[in-house]
This record gives C-alpha cells, structure tokens and sequence, in this order.
C-alpha cells in the first residue's frame, strides 16, 4: 500500500506536457508540411498576407498587455523602461556580436535585431506558469509588448550600415522611410490610441455599467459595443501595423467578459503563428547559424535579466530573476521582421525560422527543469531532519495497562 502511495506520489511530481505546447508542435508539423507540398513565397507581400498577420500580432499584443496588473507596471515602470530601451539595445549587440564573430559576414548584424524582442503572443499564450509571480509575470509581458519600438528603430540604423558593409551600394529599401517615417508611424499610432480612448471613454458615459444591488463600477460600454470597439480598433491597426497603439490600448480598454473569449482568442492567433512559421521552415533553412542565433538570443536574455535589470527593479526574488533570465521566447514577429529584411539580406528567414524553433525549444526545457529542481527543493524542505523523526508512541500509564512501561516489556517478550 505505502509503495502504490510512493509511486503515485512521483507520478504526480513528473511535469506536465501543456496542451497548447503539444498544439504548437502539431501546428508546426502541419505547416511544414504543407509549406512542402505548396510555396507560400507568392503569398508574402500581398495584402491578404499582411492584413492576416498583422491581425495575428494585434490579438497577441492586447492580449499580453490586456493581463498587465498596472500596479506593478506603474511600480516597475522604470525597469520596464530599461527593459525595452537599453535591454533591447545589449542582448542585440551581444547576438550580433557573436554572429558576426563566428560567420565573418557583416550582413549578419540585423539577425540579432531580428530575434532580439520577446514575442508577446507567445508571452501571452503560455504565461501559466505557477512559478513566476504576478510582479515578473507583469513585468516580462510590458518587456514583450513594448520592445518592438526600440526594435523598428535599431533596424532603421543598423540595416543601412550592415547593407554597406556588405558591400551593397546605395540604402536598403527597408529603411525608405528612414526617420521621417519612424516618427509619422508613431503619431499615427498615438492618434489611433487618442481615437479608441475617447471612443471607450464616450460609451462609458452613454453606458455605464452598473449592477443591481452592488456598487457602481468604473463605467464603459455595453459589452458588444466595447467588443466592436475592440475589433474594430485591432483591424485598423492590423491594415496599417500600428502595433504600438494596440499594446497601449490594452492596458485601459477592459471589461471582464472579455478575459475568457480574448485567452481562446490568444490561443489560436499563437497556434496560427506557428503554422506560418512552419511554411518557412519548410522552405529551406540554415541549421549552423540558425542553432547558433537561437542560443546566443537565450543567453543574451539571462545576462540581461540577471544583471541588468536588478539595478533598476529592487525587491525581485531570486526565483523571479531566473525565470526573467529563461524568459525568451520568439514567433511571430521574428518571422515578420525577417520576411522584411529578406529583400535586402537574402536567407534571414531561412536562418531565423529555426533560430525561432531553437530559442522557445530552450525555454521551455529550461522551465521545465526549474520546475523539476523546485519541486524536489520544496520535497526535500517537507522532509523531517533526521534527529527530528518521531518516536513511537508508548502507553502512558492509564491507557489500559498498569504502568503503561510494564505492558510495552511484555508485548517484546511475547514478540520474542
């Protein structure tokens, strides 16, 4: 009976295989292999293609910021500031670095651009980790959702370098726009968040919400026009990529019934997300360079948490500061990024799809040894010390015997 007990107990202890885990690598063979049996090259590029993704990116951003707590982020907001400016900066200086160090090609600076940001669909998608507390589970979703600005703009100015180091003359037509273009994205995105603010703010006044019998809520609008807010504020921002305005959206447009549809909603656009990745790496990929991108990207993220951002988040616990340091993770926006450069710098995409694969293979091994190694700490700390076993329990006197001493004595003589 003790031993059936044992062997369920360590059944119980062996972690779990996530469901939506197991669907991505279902949704990663079933793209490869329909990436083999068509060439989705003639869909990049076209509007269908950009408005698809674009949406997938949208659902994935204001849902990562949609589970933001704000009074962490207002909290740690010097730290997340760190995190998507001078964070961003040094993991993809260190992943350029050691590119261009082990390939000798100057054309490989962008690729550190390219897998430097955190993916937040994937962030939001599998952020159910027991784990991490609601201070660094917030903290590494405002990383993910707002490092892409600081993303755009390395890709402005290391791209043109990194085309002329390459031996290309004139500038890279990624840059067409150059800074000009960079500012008029973000006014545009400060306009559209303007525009859904004062529309959530409207319906609040013409509906507020308010229950019977229970005190007045913050107002907003009925929920199927807070709903039509919502998607109709994620398609213009998916037709025009003004990502920044949806991450900013999700921290104030929230109603509660949306929590549950918008986590099935975040599920599929990841499970979607996936199978576009694997019509790229069924393509043709660059299995050195790429094995090596995804492991200097899941480095370069554990030297930044680790050292960087203690100096400016104070009070996080060692366990936080690990799980921040294995918190890389890449999708959607890498292959985005890549499928831009690939014009200018041919095979980024057959590089950054398996550094992609590489890097969220390694975060996910590594989360599940931390929980493995924090199970057996939290065992060994139920354990008793060895002076401290209990004793068996002898009879004290009244118990039915005389003396209680006596009785023990005779039950080991007729043991014996």
């Amino acid at each position: 009976m003790d031993r059936s007990r044992r062997d369920r107990g360590r059944r119980r202890r062996l972690p779990a295989v996530p469901a939506v885990l197991l669907g991505a690598l279902g949704a990663l063979a079933l793209g490869t292999s329909i990436g083999l049996a068509a060439d989705p090259t003639r869909l990049v590029g076209t509007t269908g293609y950009v408005v698809a993704t674009g949406l997938l990116l949208a659902v994935g951003l204001y849902g990562s910021t949609y589970g933001i707590d704000l009074a962490d982020l207002r909290r740690d907001l010097r730290g997340v500031v760190a995190a998507v400016t001078l964070g961003v900066v040094l993991k993809a200086a260190m992943i350029s670095a050691v590119m261009v160090w082990a390939f000798d090609r100057p054309e490989y600076l962008v690729l550190g651009i390219v897998v430097a940001q955190i993916d937040p669909l994937s962030v939001t998608a599998l952020s159910k980790d027991g784990h991490m507390s609601r201070r660094a589970r917030s903290l590494l979703t405002a990383w993910a959702s707002f490092d892409d600005p600081m993303t755009v703009l390395l890709t402005l100015y290391v791209a043109g370098y990194a085309y002329t180091a390459a031996g290309h003359t004139g500038a890279p037509s990624v840059v067409g726009g150059g800074a000009r273009g960079y500012a008029l994205g973000l006014a545009l995105n400060a306009l559209l968040t303007a525009g859904a603010l004062l529309a959530w703010w409207a319906g609040g006044r013409l509906w507020p919400a308010r229950r019977a019998g229970r005190p007045a809520r913050p107002r907003r609008p009925a929920t199927v026009l807070a709903a039509l807010l919502v998607v109709v504020m994620l398609v213009l921002a998916a037709a025009n990529m003004l990502m920044l305005a949806v991450a900013v959206a999700g921290l104030f447009l929230r109603t509660e019934p949306f929590a549950r549809p918008l986590t099935r909603a975040v599920t599929s656009a990841f499970l979607l997300a996936t199978v576009l990745l694997g019509l790229f790496v069924a393509q043709g990929v660059s299995i050195t360079p790429g094995l090596l991108l995804g492991g200097s990207a899941f480095l370069a993220q554990a030297v930044v948490a680790m050292l960087l951002m203690p100096l400016f988040v104070r009070g996080l616990s060692g366990r936080d500061r690990i799980l921040l340091g294995i918190g890389q993770q890449n999708g959607l926006t890498a292959v985005l990024l890549a499928l831009t450069l690939e014009r200018d710098f041919p095979k980024t995409v057959g590089i950054v799809a398996p550094a992609v694969v590489t890097v969220n293979l390694l975060h996910y091994g590594a989360r599940i040894a931390f929980g493995c190694w924090s199970r057996h700490r939290a065992g060994k700390r139920r354990q008793p010390a060895a002076g401290q076993k209990r004793l068996p329990r002898h009879p004290a006197p009244g118990d039915g015997t005389p003396g209680g001493a006596p009785a023990a004595a005779d039950g080991l003589r007729s043991s014996a």
